[in-house]
């Protein structure tokens, strides 16, 4: 018989907790407690006071993929040649000086699985960008990006990534991940590489050096018990990045944005209440409890809900996003600034201190218009 007190007792100690611990404490735990306890851990990993973000802009480099996934409005067939794109090099040009004119250091970097484009593309795109802005950081591509490139290139998931970095890669997202597990996958993105291609480019990228991120997208058709599987699953993958690898710096969630795509409209999915987002931060905050940073999606959620998820367990406030299309395209709504996610870290009581791709700060003096 499980008992919420045992429980949380294991989690003040920094125990590992099972999975059927953490499905316990989400359907059992009051909300209070759980977010109470969440805040604990997080205060025990970070500074108390301290709450971190970052300037950096989405950069698409096409829409063209062939996942199928249904519940985005931003993919298009190769054959639509009315809408299909590929970013050529005077955009790129024209929005790096935008980013760097407001402040920022690098560009998250990402597109679709793109039936034609082997590993040369990308060496040559990001050896291109790399040579006109030597400073800037390239966080780019995700598991699914990288598994589609070495299958089209005749490559293994290792070389892929050694031939990425080497070109510039920096730093490697946590996208794709929606909810890994492979009876979901197959219904909301039946073309898009399965769970265990999302494992193997991790574990791979983890064995390099090369630091990571971790995303979940719920929601949608899950399970409770699938979401804690996938936490679980997590945890798991970064117990095991060789000492000294930065593996996953930060776990982000948020719930899924389906306005308009297909699959709103072969499923009745009710949109998460600001309970329920902050209940999913603070179980992500206690399960994960060898990810130092939890990250809030205030685009998703909104700032005001962003603020309560910073005494929730989150301690960072993510980008400001100068450009996001792919969620954006969904339904996501919010909008904010480098002054409104300042004051809004303030407002929540905490100091905001602004960082890198890899948490270290960043000096703010060096940023005029901050």
């Amino acid at each position: 018989m499980m008992n919420t007190d045992v429980i949380l007792k294991k989690v003040d100690k920094g125990v590992n907790i099972s999975a059927d611990e953490a499905l316990y404490l989400y359907n059992n735990c009051p909300l209070p407690l759980l977010l109470s306890m969440a805040n604990s851990v997080r205060n025990r990993m970070n500074s108390a006071n301290m709450v971190s973000w970052q300037i950096d802009r989405n950069i698409n480099y096409t829409n063209v993929c062939i996942s199928g996934c249904k519940f985005c409005n931003f993919h298009c067939k190769l054959s639509n040649k009315e809408l299909s794109y590929t970013t050529q090099m005077d955009e790129y040009r024209s929005k790096i000086e935008e980013l760097f004119r407001l402040g920022g250091d690098q560009i998250l970097l990402q597109g679709g699985l793109h039936p034609h484009y082997d590993i040369t593309f990308y060496e040559e795109l990001f050896r291109s960008l790399k040579g006109e802005f030597p400073s800037l950081k390239l966080n780019a591509l995700g598991p699914p990006e990288v598994y589609h490139i070495s299958k089209v290139s005749k490559l293994s998931i290792m070389d892929t990534l050694k031939r990425l970095i080497d070109a510039g890669l920096d730093t490697l997202p946590g996208a794709g991940a929606e909810i890994l597990n492979d009876r979901v996958r197959s219904v909301i993105s039946p073309g898009k590489p399965g769970t265990q291609a999302w494992i193997e480019v991790m574990e791979s990228a983890h064995s390099l050096g090369l630091g990571t991120t971790a995303t979940m997208v719920y929601g949608h058709i899950e399970t409770i018990d699938e979401r804690i599987e996938h936490l679980t699953l997590l945890r798991d993958i970064q117990s095991k990045k060789p000492e000294g690898s930065p593996g996953f710096r930060a776990f982000i969630c948020w719930p899924m944005q389906i306005s308009g795509t297909e699959l709103s409209k072969i499923t009745n999915i009710e949109r998460p209440t600001a309970a329920e987002n902050l209940k999913m931060i603070a179980i992500s905050r206690i399960v994960l409890n060898n990810i130092r940073h939890i990250q809030v999606s205030w685009l998703t959620i909104g700032l005001e809900c962003a603020k309560l998820a910073l005494h929730s367990g989150a301690d960072d406030m993510g980008s400001i996003m100068i450009e996001e299309n792919v969620v954006s395209s969904a339904g996501a709504h919010f909008k904010t600034d480098a002054s409104g996610i300042k004051r809004a870290i303030k407002q929540a009581g905490f100091t905001p201190w602004l960082r890198g791709q890899d948490y270290s700060p960043r000096a703010e003096q060096d940023i005029p218009h901050l």
